[in-house]
């Protein structure tokens, strides 16, 4: 049991313990933390106590914070390989979470200028654009609109509306993901984010923009991805030898 002057005392006291015990690798790489009723029990304080102890951890991005579930470990998470940072499917699972998604439109139209340029293209050329919502565990988290190239479109666009992944059965039919680059700011949503994430017009968002090619270096899709905001976190890594990349979920 943890003794504490004030409730805010003890909530920090319980997160630094959990956060030792993280950094001590006591709940594992992707493990999930006990549920909150075990953990008041542990720590002798109330429910509420490990909320805000928890809520620490989430900033800090060490744990998910998604109600309902038991939290996962993200602190010493192993650094992603190059097919999770691609697909949102292969990373969720990654993460022990459960990835969804639906079709909510498939636009075929000429390429516009951005476009053309990503995917190298003509003028008056044709691209398929994808909108797509993404979940994890049932609650929407992410808006992707993907462009493609019109013959790796007409793939796209044949497949199961409720496909949970699009980059496999590309994958299957001979389309290679072998380089790719994000960037990652901020943007602000708009009616059909709104619409699709539940959050209100112009809200802020997180956005990464994923530019990718295959072995020759031809452009095979240009995608933009909206989250909710305190779902994802991307943390880069830098060194002499190596830089990756890495996408976690922060719910």
């Amino acid at each position: 049991m943890i003794v504490a002057d004030g409730r805010q005392a003890m909530y920090r006291k319980v997160a630094a313990e959990l956060r030792q015990g993280i950094a001590d690798g006591a709940y594992g790489s992707g493990g999930r933390l006990p549920a909150e009723a075990a953990l008041a029990q542990t720590y002798g304080v109330s429910r509420g106590t490990i909320r805000q102890a928890l809520a620490l951890l989430r900033a800090d991005g060490l744990v998910t914070s998604r109600r309902g579930t038991r939290r996962v470990v993200l602190g010493t998470a192993r650094v992603q390989t190059f097919s999770e940072t691609v697909s949102f499917t292969r990373w969720a699972r990654s993460l022990g979470e459960e990835p969804g998604g639906r079709v909510v439109d498939v636009v075929r139209r000429p390429a516009d200028e951005v476009e053309r340029e990503k995917l190298r293209l003509a003028e008056g050329e044709e691209v398929c654009m994808v909108l797509r919502v993404r979940t994890l565990s049932g609650a929407p988290v992410m808006v992707e609109r993907s462009v493609y190239p019109r013959h790796i479109g007409e793939i796209v666009a044949q497949l199961d509306p409720a496909a949970v992944s699009h980059t496999v059965p590309l994958e299957e039919q001979g389309v290679q993901f072998t380089d790719v680059h994000h960037t990652i700011d901020v943007t602000f949503a708009d009616a059909d984010d709104a619409d699709l994430l539940g959050c209100g017009i112009g809200d802020a968002l997180l956005r990464e923009r994923r530019h990718s090619t295959d072995p020759a270096g031809t452009p095979v899709e240009w995608s933009e991805d909206r989250y909710l905001p305190g779902t994802v976190a991307f943390t880069v890594h830098n060194s002499s030898a190596t830089t990756g990349l890495s996408r976690r979920t922060t719910i």
